[in-house]
């Protein structure tokens, strides 16, 4: 062949060659390391599981040989779970229990019967807005209060969302009954992102908040995924003492704490929490580290990270993919000035312009999210 011909073949074989290790670069930077992390996870729970099989079996030699050790059934905080497992007594209320309208609907009913069947087949959302409208009385835009007593807790359930429309119905065709069942008077606020900036999950959770004060003196936040779904009813949505870590078991995560600080997915705070702590922080652009933000900012607050005893915690994600939402990056640096940023950065130096609309099951705050919407000063 003619020089040229070779030229010409080998120089376009060392284009394929370079494109291909860029376009490998590129997916080892955006989605190999979600992807890596799930499977680590998934080696890491072999290792916790014969763990704490053993820790059981040291429970059991030291329940043998102290007659006297009493339970208390108490939460555990900061992702020790060593409460689990130990025998829980029964606490929840009898089946013959009556309400009475002018007292505090109680935090363990009998209606709370535990573990709930999850069935994640899509259903359109018409169907379900005519379903609950119509058989479990859900006012339009989403809102229920209990009639028998009076709702311990005002909850206002914020969901980040953007092009999730096909999980939405399976979240509330779960969450709705579970709530009525806790006798909580509660919200649904869907904060949608629309634009082409990388999904904000922490900011949406601001503006959430703020627009969901607006309409009543909510008293506790529930910070919620779209696609994480309960599995147990006794999981109890109201507020505390101290912010609530309520999704503690993911079984993407073989239904294993992945680290002590993980936060993320399900969370509540009272108005009072979130307001201490200045909200979520604004720069975490694309998907990670946000949540990871938050613990850093509870801690900072003097306050701690509370979860659900034994199988209460336990939620199924639905299966999905990012669907071009990137990780982000530079989270590593911000989490290292986390401190810093707690009182700069949050609720305090977020503005934003919101469409607001109502449908059958939850109010709708769509909003175009752009860095310069919470500008931050130098720290």
């Amino acid at each position: 062949k003619p020089a040229h011909e070779r030229m010409s073949n080998r120089s376009f074989l060392a284009f394929i060659f370079f494109f291909s290790m860029f376009t490998t670069c590129l997916y080892f930077i955006y989605a190999a390391p979600g992807i890596a992390n799930t499977y680590f996870f998934m080696v890491q729970a072999q290792g916790i599981m014969l763990r704490d099989n053993v820790r059981t079996i040291g429970h059991m030699i030291r329940l043998y040989t102290n007659k006297n050790s009493t339970l208390n059934g108490t939460d555990y905080p900061d992702g020790s779970n060593s409460s689990e497992l130990l025998i829980q007594p029964t606490t929840f209320l009898p089946e013959n229990f009556t309400y009475a309208q002018n007292l505090p609907c109680p935090e363990r009913l009998p209606s709370m019967k535990g573990p709930i069947e999850v069935n994640m087949t899509e259903i359109p959302i018409e169907e379900m807005e005519l379903k609950f409208s119509t058989f479990f009385d859900i006012k339009f835009g989403g809102h229920w209060k209990p009639k028998d007593c009076k709702p311990r807790w005002k909850v206002a359930v914020l969901i980040p969302f953007r092009n999730r429309h096909e999980h939405l119905p399976i979240l509330f065709q779960h969450l709705t009954p579970m709530l009525q069942r806790q006798r909580l008077q509660f919200s649904y606020y869907v904060i949608e992102q629309t634009g082409s900036h990388p999904f904000n999950r922490a900011m949406l959770f601001n503006v959430g908040f703020l627009e969901a004060m607006k309409d009543l003196a909510w008293d506790c936040l529930v910070f919620h995924d779209v696609d994480h779904i309960p599995e147990n009813d006794r999981n109890y949505y109201g507020c505390g003492q101290m912010p609530r870590h309520f999704a503690a078991k993911l079984d993407k995560y073989m239904y294993i704490l992945p680290y002590s600080e993980f936060f993320g997915g399900v969370s509540g705070l009272t108005v009072e929490q979130f307001r201490k702590i200045n909200g979520f922080p604004n720069a975490f652009w694309g998907w990670g580290g946000e949540d990871d933000d938050l613990w850093n900012r509870v801690h900072y607050a003097g306050l701690n990270v509370t979860r659900p005893e034994g199988e209460m915690g336990k939620y199924k994600s639905i299966p999905h993919h990012h669907r071009g939402e990137v990780q982000f990056l530079g989270r590593y640096k911000l989490l290292r000035y986390s401190k810093e940023r707690q009182h700069l950065d949050g609720l305090n130096n977020l503005r934003y312009v919101a469409r607001v609309s109502l449908h059958g099951l939850y109010k709708n705050i769509t909003v175009d999210l752009q860095p310069e919407l919470a500008p931050i000063a130098d720290y």
